[in-house]
Parts: structure tokens; C-alpha cells; sequence
């Protein structure tokens, strides 16, 4: 068993926790506006705009990822620009990775961050305003502490699914090892060479993380308050 242990590479564990903490943070803010945007807006196509931003969450990670090689490839349009510009490239890079992690786990926040900003009575907003209050000062000051709980709760969810991205990840950041492969890629590399004890211990591990993330929200969500 020990022998086994010693066998275990942490890289991947180290880049799987940076580019899932990135692509969190990412996917934070922009599904957080969008949730906000959507909750507060009434516009033709509202629910047809809902659906595009969901689409990450349901479409298989292959077609996402060849959506993803085909706006930041080399041969894509915003890929092109990128290279001629400023000589960098999204794909084989753990920037890529971060990329489409952020874009897999955005509808967890994204839904979530609607569901709850709806669930917050406007009328405490509409009262901030009558006394003065800006948008802003308002969206942080009352907003926010209201909705807070369901958009923390679907960040967690969506650093789970980030931790766990696979399909997406390979098609762009490609198994670079030390480079890109982060820890789901590295359980496939394994299983793959037929190493099955080392196999169980990445699988062991990628678990416990992934329940401790829950527990700690779960926790969280119980022990603070507004």
C-alpha cells in the first residue's frame, strides 16, 4: 500500500485545485451578474437567453470543447487575434483548462444566482432607492446578503464540477503531464496503463476532496448568518 503511495504524482492535484479555484472565481462573477441581469430585466427573449447560458451544463463536454477550439484555436476567430497579437495560445496551456472549466461549471452559479436573487422581495429595494440609495449601494447592502446563501451554494457545486471536468479540458488544454493533466486525467492515464492500485489511491483522493468542498459548504451555509 505504501509502495503505492509513494507512486502518487500531486501535481495534478495541485493544478486541478488552481485551475478549478480560477475557474470558480470566474464563473462566479459572470454567472452572478447574468443571475442578477436576468432576475431583474423583462425583455424579449429572456427565457431563450436562459437557455444559451445554460447550454454548457446539458451539451456533451466533447461538442463544448469544439466550440471552445473553434472561437480560441489558432485557426478561430478570437484564437487568431490572440496569436498575431500577443504571440499566446489558449490551447495546450493550463489557461485552457481554467477556460473550460469556467464555462462547464458557469450554470451551476448562473442558476443558482437567478433562483435566489428572484427570491429576494423587491420592495426592500425599492424602499433603499426612495431613501437615497444607489443601484449599486442597494445590490451590495441588501441584494446580496439576501441572495447570498444560493449563489454560494452553487459556487460550491460549480468547484465540484470544475474539480471534475474532463471532455472540455482534454479537446483544448490537451494530458500534458506536469503541464495540463489534471487529477480526472490522470485517473484516465492510469486506468489506461493498466496501473490499478495507483488508479484507486487518484480516485480515493479526487473523492475525499470533493466531499470535503461539500462539507465545508454545507457547514457554512448552517453556521453563518445575516
Amino acid at each position: 500500500m505504501f509502495a503505492v503511495w509513494s507512486q502518487v504524482d500531486w501535481m495534478p492535484l495541485w493544478l486541478t485545485l488552481k485551475v478549478a479555484g480560477i475557474a470558480t472565481l470566474v464563473a462566479l462573477v459572470f454567472g452572478t451578474a447574468m443571475g442578477y441581469f436576468l432576475a431583474r430585466k423583462q425583455f424579449w427573449g429572456k427565457e431563450s437567453l436562459d437557455a444559451l447560458l445554460t447550454l454548457p451544463m446539458v451539451l456533451p463536454p466533447t461538442v463544448l470543447g469544439y466550440y471552445i477550439l473553434s472561437l480560441f484555436g489558432k485557426k478561430g476567430i478570437v484564437g487568431h487575434w490572440l496569436l498575431e497579437n500577443f504571440s499566446y495560445t489558449l490551447i495546450f496551456n493550463w489557461h485552457g483548462a481554467v477556460l473550460a472549466s469556467a464555462i462547464v461549471s458557469y450554470p451551476l452559479v448562473f442558476k443558482s444566482a437567478r433562483a435566489a436573487f428572484e427570491n429576494v422581495d423587491q420592495e426592500f429595494e425599492r424602499v433603499a432607492y426612495t431613501l437615497g440609495q444607489s443601484h449599486l449601494a442597494t445590490f451590495i447592502r441588501i441584494t446580496l446578503p439576501l441572495a447570498w446563501r444560493g449563489i454560494l451554494a452553487g459556487t460550491m457545486l460549480a468547484f465540484a464540477r470544475a474539480m471534475g471536468e474532463f471532455g472540455a479540458t482534454l479537446m483544448v488544454a490537451g494530458n500534458i503531464p506536469g503541464r495540463t493533466q489534471t487529477l480526472s486525467l490522470a485517473v484516465y492515464d492510469t486506468v489506461q496503463a493498466g496501473n490499478d492500485p495507483l488508479a484507486d489511491v487518484l480516485v480515493l483522493i479526487t473523492s475525499l476532496v470533493c466531499i470535503a468542498v461539500l462539507v465545508i459548504a454545507s457547514r457554512l451555509l448552517k453556521s453563518q448568518h445575516w
